[in-house]
């Protein structure tokens, strides 16, 4: 092949040389004739003939398919390795751009903006009933609690012992001791080594000592700090004393130990943000604000959990049920859902739920704006699909986030009562002053 074409290139060379020169000639009269002020005339080249250009493509055609082309990874852990590798780069671009526990809004749309369907996620502090946005709630409510201590301190205590500690197994183990040392006094209040908690306890320490609240709580129910000596050491140790007067009322004692053990933790409840709409051939658009679609970096390590457990099932072949679970798992990336309902006159309601809410949560929601909730009634789906109050289904397994739109319908008995008695199935069904702060759907 080679050769062939140092032909070419020789034939072409040949042909561009000019008219050819008798051995014979001498060098004088090979001399060109021309003036010497003229320049030489040029030939111009000649390329290679047609069959020459016709040969050297079909030869390239033939190297190129000899020559091993690239390929892509094939095998399976190649194809891991690219995708570890990705993994890796979009952590790293995480980690950089968004701090750990917070949510980065998009810039591109301004918070209350009014071509928004709701203007952010907004959430009630159960305290106070203030209405917070989602990076206000957490600091809204400890401050909250902190002011409890003024007018309750042990409600207070308690409230921060189970708010401010995030390891649910920890303060429950804390919580378990703390009861255990009141159930020792209320039973034995004669012993006054019950009375006594030393504070460099182990337990005490590894139990107790380490959650938020804790002091405040012993302090509130009437424990006080002191330096008493114990037997076989040189200086005396701290300990918690039980006063005398919290000592003669064990009822206030039993009934703190029973709030402690039934607390819950505070937390700001998710705000419907109810709204109501004229009739509009924009119910099924929803224009979302950035805290629908945002994930924590707790979501984003089990985003990535799952697309590494994707590469692990790329040669597996799946059963419909194992598609139909990645379908649902896929639908529980979104943390929150914005539904409106069809009403019968046309008005649409709107509000904001939790993505692991239950249908059920919705049907009392649309009941609660109706001026007769008493009645039954049918809410559709898309489809004409009727979501059935008494199921357990979430709004993330009925495929309803992050925005859906359902319409009501009356349940057929009532639908033939009413029109048994001359009335409009089609009119007004809610209740004054949600039709009298109607707004229109921009």
């Amino acid at each position: 092949m080679k050769k062939f074409f140092q032909e070419i290139k020789a034939d072409i060379k040949f042909k561009s040389a000019g008219p050819g020169q008798k051995l014979t000639e001498s060098v004088g009269e090979r001399a060109p004739k021309e003036k010497p002020n003229q320049p030489a005339l040029r030939q111009p080249r000649q390329g290679p003939t047609d069959e020459a250009q016709m040969a050297a493509a079909a030869a390239l055609a033939r190297l190129e398919q000899k020559q091993p082309r690239a390929r892509g990874p094939t095998s399976q852990e190649s194809i891991r390795n690219q995708v570890r590798k990705e993994l890796q780069a979009e952590a790293t671009v995480s980690a950089s751009t968004e701090a750990p526990g917070t949510n980065t809004v998009p810039e591109a749309k301004e918070e209350g903006s009014a071509h928004l369907a709701v203007p952010s996620v907004c959430f009630t502090c159960p305290l106070t009933g203030a209405t917070l946005r989602k990076d206000q709630r957490d600091a809204h409510i400890k401050e909250a609690i902190l002011s409890h201590f003024s007018t309750d301190p042990v409600a207070a205590s308690i409230m921060k012992i189970h708010t401010f500690n995030r390891d649910r197994d920890r303060v429950k183990l804390g919580v378990d001791t703390i009861a255990k040392y009141l159930d020792n006094i209320c039973l034995h209040p004669e012993e006054e080594k019950y009375r006594k908690i030393k504070l460099q306890n182990r337990v005490f320490q590894e139990r107790i000592n380490c959650l938020e609240g804790t002091h405040e709580f012993f302090e509130a129910i009437g424990f006080q700090k002191a330096l008493l000596p114990v037997p076989d050491q040189e200086g005396p140790e701290e300990f918690y004393v039980l006063s005398e007067a919290a000592l003669a009322q064990p009822q206030s004692l039993q009934r703190h130990r029973e709030q402690l053990l039934v607390a819950e933790p505070v937390r700001a409840t998710l705000a419907r943000q109810r709204r109501v709409f004229r009739p509009s051939p924009m119910a099924s658009q929803f224009d979302l604000p950035g805290d629908f679609f945002n994930l924590t970096a707790e979501e984003i390590k089990r985003e990535q959990k799952l697309r590494s457990e994707a590469v692990e099932r790329l040669s597996v072949l799946r059963t419909k049920a194992m598609r139909e679970r990645e379908e649902q798992r896929e639908m529980r990336k979104y943390t929150y859902t914005l539904l409106r309902v069809r009403l019968p006159d046309g008005c649409l309601l709107q509000g904001t739920f939790y993505a692991r809410e239950r249908v059920a949560a919705l049907y009392a929601f649309v009941r609660e704006a109706l001026q007769s909730d008493w009645l039954p009634f049918d809410l559709l789906a898309s489809g004409g699909q009727r979501l059935s109050e008494d199921e357990s289904l979430a709004f993330n397994e009925c495929g309803l986030v992050p925005s859906a739109l359902l319409t009501f319908s009356w349940d057929a008995a009532v639908l033939a009562d009413i029109r048994a008695a001359g009335a409009e199935p089609d009119s007004s069904i809610l209740k004054p002053e949600l039709l009298a702060a109607i707004e229109k759907l921009s």
